[in-house]
């Protein structure tokens, strides 16, 4: 079937093999198509200055970086943080509330250039596809999407490291480093080659932002954590900005081994795959949050919160982030986090965050009503009548098999 005819369009460019090959894949594909990439910034640690060299080189016009870290942090980490968000009991959502970001970026830069389509480097077995192209149709519809792994012969990472070799275009995987690496200021992630199978444990070659926890120091690293409504503000004292207190957060994490999650998750096109994740700052700073929740929360809203973040890690796994749904459990959460404002203290140690002490002026907690003696707020006396009530049900069973209606 012939192609649609398209003008230009805008493509979501890592620089990793995968983006890099369909540079000359949309000029072969799409004749007299002009591809401008464009990049975002969002921590991931590499120098992007050559992007726009190797871009031009592999047959862009343009190459467009935009910086979004702060934007990243403070729209997107901060609120799926207060959520609670966690994606089977174990993923911090790195790469899946980062792609709504990008994908919004792609969709304004097409805008400002003029073109009539877009393009990612998703493969049309996992999730990103779906979050990029949700983003798009929430954004600006009217956008053609281009999806190459859905429409080209290349069908593995060994495929299109050939196809790199043969246009000349520089890649730094080969078929003895396969592995797909997915970077941003919240996390690291690994997938692809002998992590395919679970029964293989990742070697340590495999990880980049931390330590093994057996080479972590033998004495432990104490850290302090203020919240405000829900919100990371300081951290030993001080008060860095967003990105810096992440990024602070991921060195200390990253040193004492912490935040590795070894997972066999069920991605949402209906398959399960294996990833390796490294979330360093992440780890520590739900760990503070959930036991500052602990003495500011009342025990209905503990729990509420807890079936509402459960509904917040499939929205965002599932790219839903742009949906009046997610807006509105936003809006639940900032009010469930009004008194969630306290310091937590810390120890890392050995892959381990231990919580060492936690206060807040909205603390729930009192020591006078938690002691045994006698107080005008709880009578020890109306104990016996709530027993009686709430035992009630097992005081009925309990006569009714005695006289043989229930056995």
């Amino acid at each position: 079937m012939a192609k649609k005819k398209v003008n230009k369009v805008v493509l979501a460019y890592s620089g990793g093999l995968d983006t890099s090959v369909i540079i000359p894949w949309l000029k072969e594909n799409y004749p007299g198509c002009e591809v401008i990439a464009y990049s975002a910034n969002i921590g991931q640690r590499e120098d992007l200055s050559g992007l726009e060299e190797k871009a031009l080189a592999s047959g862009a016009s343009k190459c467009i970086v935009k910086d979004l870290r702060e934007e990243f942090v403070t729209d997107y980490i901060w609120p799926v943080l207060r959520s609670g968000a966690v994606y089977e009991r174990k993923y911090l959502l790195g790469t899946s509330m980062a792609r709504p970001l990008i994908g919004k970026y792609m969709v304004e830069v097409a805008g400002e250039e003029g073109a009539d389509a877009v393009s990612h480097g998703a493969t049309g077995k996992g999730n990103d596809q779906v979050r990029f192209e949700l983003t798009v149709k929430a954004l600006n519809p009217a956008l053609k999407i281009i999806a190459p792994w859905r429409e080209w012969h290349i069908r593995s990472r060994e495929d299109a490291v050939d196809y790199a070799a043969v246009h000349n275009v520089p890649v730094e995987a080969t078929k003895d480093k396969i592995y797909s690496l997915d970077e941003n200021l919240w996390h690291l992630s690994h997938e692809g080659g002998e992590l395919e199978d679970p029964w293989n444990e990742p070697k340590e070659e495999v990880y980049h932002l931390t330590v093994s926890p057996e080479d972590a120091p033998d004495n432990p690293t104490r850290v302090e954590l203020e919240f405000e409504r829900g919100i990371p503000v300081g951290l030993d004292g001080e008060r860095p900005g967003p990105v810096e207190l992440v990024e602070r957060l991921n060195r200390l994490g990253g040193d004492n081994g912490i935040g590795r999650v070894d997972l066999v998750e069920n991605r949402l096109v209906g398959m399960k795959s294996r990833g390796v994740y490294e979330t360093p700052g992440g780890t520590i700073l739900l760990t503070a949050l959930r036991e500052l929740e602990t003495i500011t929360l009342d025990k209905e809203t503990l729990r509420m919160k807890d079936l509402v973040a459960a509904r917040y890690a499939d929205l965002v796994y599932n790219g839903q982030w742009f949906t009046q749904i997610r807006e509105q459990l936003d809006a639940y959460v900032e009010a469930a986090a009004r008194f969630v404002t306290g310091t937590v203290r810390l120890k890392l140690y050995k892959g381990n965050v231990i919580v060492c002490g936690r206060k807040s002026p909205h603390s729930l907690y009192s020591e006078a009503y938690a002691t045994f003696g006698e107080e005008d707020v709880y009578d020890q006396h109306d104990a016996e009548g709530f027993i009686n009530i709430f035992g009630l049900p097992l005081t009925v069973e309990a006569i009714l098999k005695k006289a043989g209606a229930r056995k």
